[in-house]
Parts: structure tokens; sequence; C-alpha cells
């Protein structure tokens, strides 16, 4: 049965509830989109907020004053955006690899702005990170990120942070680490074809010294890169599964940080 009466308790309850999951819901990844209307983003946010209102236990807060208050509330909306957090950076990890690809077959100086980001991003940084989008969607990945953050209740209850700051250094540290590997491994590929081009373009230099192999490298690049991200875009799937499992990883990690 659904309850929706509210008394001043069952109120403080509520905002706190609803601290945590707007923060999230801004942040986090396909929730968080620039492009989506705020209306959307605070209506998702208050209809999620009255889902666990009705429940979660509610027991008595400890807290003294107005700034004891204030100060719950920030911790709710750090760990909100925590978890967000931990959710969006691993986007860096396609956008990284997007813009080596772009370096090594010379686009790098073409870029197009991203209403996600609201910057400028580079083509195929910006192609490759709607392609993860979308099998984020497909996947229901994003189911999963909601639940993360409607099941971190039951590891860290309302006002029961207890923020372990070296933990969190520590998870993002990491975090940088994988973000190279898995990054340089995306464009393993084409670094590899680049790099054996450059090879027989030096060797054709010295060979045939009149021709122009600048203005022939340039081109052939560029051909060459486009013909290697058409035949390894069958990979995207293996490449959001490294991405979703770096995302559940940091979640989890940034979670324990927390309680």
């Amino acid at each position: 049965m659904v309850n929706l009466s509210f008394s001043l308790i069952t109120f403080e309850y509520f905002l706190m509830i609803l601290v945590r999951v707007a923060t999230f819901v801004f942040v986090a990844p396909f929730f968080g989109m620039t492009n989506t209307p705020f209306r959307v983003k605070i209506g998702f946010s208050v209809f999620v907020s009255l889902l666990l209102f009705q429940i979660l236990p509610k027991t008595g807060l400890d807290y003294q004053g107005v700034f004891g208050f204030a100060a719950i509330i920030v911790k709710e909306g750090i760990t909100g955006l925590l978890i967000g957090f931990a959710a969006s950076i691993c986007n860096s990890i396609i956008l990284l690899a997007g813009n080596m690809i772009d370096m090594e077959i010379g686009l790098s100086m073409a870029t197009t702005f991203d209403p996600m980001t609201n910057s400028q991003v580079n083509i195929t940084g910006n192609l490759y990170n709607y392609f993860i989008l979308m099998l984020l969607i497909v996947t229901d990945m994003h189911h999963y990120i909601l639940r993360a953050v409607v099941d971190s209740y039951q590891l860290i209850p309302i006002a029961g942070q207890n923020f372990d700051w070296e933990h969190l250094f520590t998870s993002f540290l990491a975090f940088v680490t994988d973000l190279f590997v898995i990054a340089f491994r995306i464009i393993l590929p084409i670094f590899v074809v680049s790099m054996i081009l450059n090879a027989i373009l030096g060797i054709m230099a010295k060979v045939a010294p009149q021709m122009n192999m600048f203005a022939i490298g340039m081109q052939l690049k560029l051909l060459v890169g486009f013909v290697i991200l058409f035949l390894t875009i069958r990979m995207l799937p293996n490449i959001s599964n490294f991405i979703f499992e770096e995302m559940k990883r940091m979640i989890v990690s940034f979670i324990e940080g927390m309680y």
C-alpha cells in the first residue's frame, strides 16, 4: 500500500533521499546528459525518490540544529555525486582513445560540438562515445547504474557515511592507470598499422626521394585509418565490455570508500 502522507520527520527523510538521487541523476551517464531537459531530470529524481521513500526504513536522525541538518544534506549530495562520478568518468576512456586515433590518422584538428558535454570533441571520440552510449542502453547497463544508487542505501544509510578519502583517492589513481591501458588496447590496431605505414613511407622516401612522401603520407594515413576503423567496428561490443566492467568496478570501489 502506497502511503504518501508526510510529517516533519518523514519529509526530512524524503528530502535527503531526493538530494542523493538528484545529484546522482545530474552526473551519471545517460541520465545526466546536458541535452536532457532539466524538468525531465527533476521529475525522474522525484519519482525515484518517492519509490525509495516507501521502502526505506525511517529511523530517527541525530543532528543538532540547522548546521547539523545541512551537514547531513551535504553528505548525501557528496554520496550521490561520487556514485554518479564513478560511472561518468569511464566515458573518458573512449574519448581518450578517439583523440589518440584522430592524432594517428590526421584528424586531430577536426572537432565537433558535443551537446552531452558542451565542449569540442574529436570526430572519432564523439562517434565512439555515441556507440558506447547506445550499447549502454541496449545492454541495460543504465539499469545497473540506477540500481547502484538504490542499493547504496543498504550499505550507506541516510547520515551513515564514513568517507575514507585515502581509499577514494587510491581508487581514482587505479582508474587513471586503467584509463591508459584500456584506451591503448582500443587504438592498438590503428597504432600498429600507422607504425607499419610510417616505416614503409620512410623506406620509399629513401628509395624515391623525388616523390613528396609528406603529401602522399597524409592521404594514405587517412585512407588506411578509415579502412581500419571500418574493419574494427565489430570490436565495439568487446570494447564496451571493458568499459562497463571498469564502470562497475569504479562504482563498487567508490561505494566501499563511503561506509
